[in-house]
Parts: C-alpha cells; structure tokens; sequence
C-alpha cells in the first residue's frame, strides 16, 4: 500500500495537469474567440454607421445624380451640385496606376532580395525598406509638393504641376515597403526542393524564379498586391498635397480630387447636407474596397482550385 502511494500521487498530479491543459486551451480558445469577434463587431460597426449617415443625402440628392453627375460644387449656394463620378474615375485611375508602377517594381526588388542579392546588400536593402514603411504620409506629400509638382510643371510646361500624374507617382512609391516585404517573405517561404528540382532539369536560375519559385508564392504576392491596392485607396494626406484637390474629370496632368481627399479636405468646414454627403462619399469609397477584396479573393480561389 505503501509502495503504491507515490505511483497514486503521480498519477493525480498526471490528471491535475492534464485537467489544468484542457482548462487552459479552454480560455485560449474563448479569447482568440472573442478577438475575432471583436474584428468582426468592428466591421459592422462602421458598416452600419456609415451606411446610416450616407444613406439620407443619397436619398435627398438621388443615387443617379450622386453617382454619375460630373460637378462637385457643394458651396455653391444658388445650385449646390454632388455629383461625385470625377472623384470616382479619379481614384480608379490613380490605384491603378500606382500598381501598374508599384507592383513590378517591388516585385522585382523582393525576387532580387530574396534570390539574388548578397545577404549584407540585402540586409542594409531592408533596412532602407523598413525605414521606407515607416515615413510618415504627410512626408511623402511635403517631398512631392516641393520636388515632384516643380518638376511636373517645368518638365510639361504647366501652370501647376498638381496633377494625376504626381499622385501616381507618390502612391506608387508609398505602396512599394508593402509589396516588397509581404513578396519577399513569400518567396523566401518557398521550399529549395522546388529550385533544385528546376535547375537539375536544366532551367536557368531566372527561369526557376519566375516560373518556379514565383508561381509557388502567388498567394503572398497577391496578398502584397491587396495591401498596395488597399494603401492606394485609402490614402489622403499626401494625395491631397500633390494632387491640386480640384474636382475634374482624371487627365494625367490636370488638377484633380480623390475620394479620400474630398473628405479630408472638407470635413472640417462641411454642414448639413454637405457633411452628409461626405459621409456618402465614404460608404462610397468602404464599398469600393470590399468589392475589390472580394474581386481578388474570388480570383485567388478560382486559381487555386484550377491547379
């Protein structure tokens, strides 16, 4: 009885243990629960307070009219117009353009950081990267305002050089940390075994990187493409330093205004219907971007399922 004793005392501290793991996996499980639940209270919180303050001027000016019309001229106090199609076509025209320049470019840096460069190159190549992610927008905006915008306007012989053009360039440069991060860890998650099998068929290390080693990593770098469209989208300080904030139908060397920017740049002075509107042109701007989300991630499944 004596000599049982201790096997007894082990096998209790064995279930307490055991009891404690489970109740221990059990909170766990209750808090990553609640955090997901959080995210998501969020999501709808702003979904339904947005759609509650932009629905009314929607319904006082009419979707055809708020959507489609061509003026943007809320102080107007005779025949104030809300129409916001160039602001639209603006910021269409100007997420894709930022990633038709972004996205080869830190594509390209990430295959060149994960597969070519020297490890010392590269590492001092990050550290540029990083600081590159941490410079605040309102930077980007200073630098292009008094070095891009001069340019512009010396280069084409404009009045102003606020333009399509400068905001381009400015997103394209402030989506590349993104893109060049999320890529180059994707790459880098790409098995050897993959490389090796490539380059003992006789395949040139260019080839295995781009037909090998890139295909293997498409859903990292489509989600480095989703975080620069999401960048682009969503940006207005800098946009609105560089971009003249003139609400034109989008021509690459004109003036123009992007959604963000119309509601950064009037939020502060706008009242009644016009502060109405702006909260319109936002739940405007939140769909455009979960229907973009929802574009890309329908893509991504189709693809996988097709392979």
């Amino acid at each position: 009885m004596t000599e049982n004793k201790p096997q007894t005392l082990k096998n209790l501290a064995a279930r307490l243990l055991r009891a404690l793991g489970a109740a221990v996996e059990q909170i766990m499980r209750a808090v990553f629960l609640l955090c997901g639940l959080v995210a998501i209270g969020f999501v709808l919180v702003i979904s339904v307070y947005l759609i509650i303050s932009g629905i009314p001027a929607i319904r006082e000016i009419g979707l055809a009219d708020f959507l489609l019309g061509t003026n943007w001229d809320p102080a107007n106090k005779t025949a104030p117009a809300y129409g916001i199609l160039p602001m639209i076509l603006t910021s269409v025209y100007g997420t894709a353009g930022a990633i038709v320049i972004g996205v080869p470019l830190g594509f390209l840096m990430a295959v060149f950081l994960s597969k070519v460069a020297p490890r010392r190159a590269a590492a001092v190549i990050r550290e540029v990267v990083d600081l590159l992610a941490g410079i605040p927008s309102v930077v980007y905006g200073l630098v292009g305002m008094m070095v891009l915008v001069p340019g512009i306007r010396e280069l084409f012989g404009l009045p102003a050089g606020d333009s399509l053009l400068a905001a381009v360039i400015v997103l394209a440069v402030m989506i590349l940390p993104s893109i060049i991060s999320v890529s180059e860890t994707a790459l880098n998650a790409v098995p050897r075994e993959y490389e090796e099998a490539s380059l003992a068929l006789g395949a040139t290390e260019l080839e295995t990187y781009f037909r090998v080693s890139a295909p293997a990593a498409k859903s990292g770098i489509a989600a480095a493409v989703v975080l620069g469209v999401g960048r682009a989208i969503g940006e207005a300080m800098a946009i609105l330093m560089v971009a003249g904030n003139v609400a034109n139908m989008p021509s690459l060397l004109t003036s123009v205004k992007f959604l963000t920017t119309a509601i950064a740049g009037e939020m502060g002075y706008a009242g009644d219907l016009h502060r109405q509107a702006l909260f319109s042109i936002g739940l405007v701007l939140f769909l455009f971007i979960m229907l973009i989300n929802a574009a890309l991630n329908l893509f991504l499944k189709r693809n996988k399922e097709g392979n």
